[in-house]
């Protein structure tokens, strides 16, 4: 092979190394109609468990599969909690609970970690709520890329998972009636490959 030729590839194959290695992460906005972070509480110390969830949220998510690397920014609008019940849902919206007037918003960000098969199954990060940020991991038990069917857009959605004690972040109504303090989150979450 002549000396020209094999620079040509020395220089092709460089290349195609670097776009592999410093290939950017992918943006995509997380779709409010398809993301729900939703919890499971205690009532009166093992009477019964109440649901309740957030029916707004906005942000981002960014990927990167070749480098195994991505993050997880997310906003809840805490006036938008939502347990099936009116009064219950202003409750929780006072002074008493979340205090929704001083605190709107809880945010939650990370990073995602421990890739398998090219997909995050944690995410390492920090809830903030009622003011207070405390670490926070995430198990995620489902993750996929693909086109929507109905959009053709490209879509990412995820089914994750946590354990956090209310009270570590100052919510901790009705513990002196025997309300349990350890709350079970559940997160559905879409999002939209930015354009």
């Amino acid at each position: 092979m002549k000396s020209s030729s094999l620079l040509a590839l020395a220089v092709a194959a460089a290349a195609l190394t670097a776009g592999t290695v410093s290939a950017a992460p992918v943006k995509y906005n997380i779709d409010p109609n398809h993301t729900f972070p939703s919890f499971t509480a205690d009532h009166f110390g093992g009477l019964s468990n109440w649901r309740g969830k957030i029916n707004s949220s906005s942000g981002t998510v960014t990927l990167d599969t070749a480098a195994a690397t991505g993050t997880v920014d997310v906003k809840m609008d805490m006036s938008a909690i939502d347990f099936g019940h009116d009064k219950l849902n202003e409750h929780a919206k006072g002074a008493e609970i979340f205090n929704v007037a001083q605190f709107p918003n809880a945010t939650y960000t990370g990073k995602l970690t421990n890739f398998k098969n090219g997909a995050p199954t944690e995410v390492d990060g920090s809830l903030t709520l009622h003011g207070v940020t405390k670490p926070v991991k995430l198990k995620i038990n489902s993750f996929l890329c693909k086109p929507n069917p109905m959009t053709k857009k490209e879509t990412c959605g995820a089914d994750a998972s946590a354990k956090i004690n209310r009270d570590e972040f100052g919510v901790d109504y009705g513990k002196g009636y025997g309300f349990k303090q350890n709350v079970d989150l559940q997160i559905q979450i879409e999002a939209v490959k930015a354009d």
